[in-house]
């Protein structure tokens, strides 16, 4: 099947990723359906598939192609199947309208064009077992847009290769480094009381905007810090608060949640020390706090072990579609993970990261097939 028909076959099964909220409706929820989809299509390989449960109804699937001879390295091809809601799009999501070269929906571009060319070029590797061809193991994982449970999963269960190229839209260029996330629910308690009476109790929401104040502080002075050199300033934000229950009531308690963008050789733990202590000794947080991470980090990408992948996949693009640009980018990705779980990854595939997340997601199609091609030349060279 070609990849754009895989595609519109993977935009018209929603997987969306609820990323905590609890006001999205069911039957869009999780990836269950592709992920039944893309075991189909394998199992119709004859290869084995196996499924890896990461939470209830949420699999990784995880297929290998044994060459026919002894293999000059292994590789990993790994794509997640999750998207972003759907708020607001539009476009119909899910309806994979094709107009002008380019297809729509949610996930078209992040990353299901991904996905349709790294099943492309596996199956190509499994009918044809070219001579002196690598290794391949395709991964498909779950909840990257949210906590990344489904690569960390991968990493926990030991997965061991040369190399992983990790479906992201780059426009067909090689991504070698990119800034990590870590992101923190930060809590103000106080008093409830009617509010006829405030002063009988402690308002928390007014005690968070002081607290939410000073993490703007916190920003500036991360941006003053000197940049990395490709990959920029550190930054931090407030994405989100919540607080209260009813306009009659002092609030007791008010949450927000902070996002924290990484450069390499910063951990999570060193960067909520630096933020807690921050906060701390700005005289306007006069009262206590409680800082949690959310979930796992998402670390940074360091480009210093992907030097030999980098040239390997960069020959195949250059043999495809005559060059190709590496460099780095602000958002967080599957393949830092991989990197720390021991494996040299980079961030490669078809797609425009302007387009990701969009009201009107779209990918160019004419993107797909070369696509494809490159990832089978790589796995080809020796």
């Amino acid at each position: 099947m070609p990849p754009a028909d895989t595609l519109a076959a993977l935009v018209r099964l929603p997987s969306v990723n609820p990323m905590g909220r609890t006001d999205l409706p069911a039957d869009i929820l999780y990836e269950h359906r592709v992920t039944a989809y893309l075991e189909g299509r394998l199992r119709d390989l004859g290869v084995a598939v196996e499924r890896q449960t990461v939470r209830p109804g949420r699999d990784n699937l995880v297929a290998v192609y044994d060459p026919p001879d002894t293999p000059p390295f292994t590789t990993v091809f790994e794509c997640h199947q999750d998207t972003v809601p759907v708020d607001a799009m539009t476009v119909d999501p899910f309806a994979a309208r094709i107009e002008n070269g380019r297809l729509y929906g949610r996930g078209a571009c992040d990353v299901k064009g991904g996905a349709a060319v790294m099943l492309a070029a596996f199956e190509r590797l499994v009918r044809e077992r070219p001579a002196g061809s690598a290794r391949a193991v395709l991964a498909y994982t779950v909840d990257e847009e949210h906590t990344f449970l489904g690569v960390q999963e991968l990493v926990k269960r030991g997965l061991k290769a040369d190399y992983a190229v990790v479906a992201e839209p780059t426009l067909l260029n090689i991504v070698t480094a990119h800034k990590g996330v870590v992101r923190w629910v930060a809590e103000a308690s106080g008093r409830a009381c009617h509010s006829s009476r405030p002063d009988n109790g402690v308002n928390a929401v007014y005690r968070m905007a002081r607290l939410v104040s000073a993490v703007e502080r916190y920003a500036a002075k991360l941006q003053a810090r000197p940049p990395h050199p490709t990959l920029g300033p550190r930054t931090t934000s407030v994405g989100r608060i919540a607080g209260g229950v009813s306009p009659n009531t002092v609030p007791d308690v008010c949450r927000i949640d902070i996002d924290r963008r990484l450069l390499p050789g910063e951990t999570a733990e060193g960067a909520a020390a630096d933020l807690d202590a921050f906060l701390k000794a700005d005289p306007a947080v006069d009262f206590p706090f409680a800082l949690t991470q959310a979930h796992a980090a998402c670390p940074p990408l360091d480009p210093a072990r992907s030097g030999e992948l980098a040239a390997r996949l960069g020959a195949a693009i250059n043999a495809v579609v005559g060059r190709h640009e590496v460099h780095a980018v602000p958002y967080g990705t599957d393949a830092s993970t991989l990197s720390g779980g021991g494996i040299p990854a980079v961030v490669f595939g078809p797609g425009d990261i302007a387009q990701a997340h969009t009201k009107d997601e779209w990918i160019d199609l004419a993107q797909l097939d070369p696509a494809a091609d490159i990832l089978f030349r790589f796995a080809c060279a020796k």
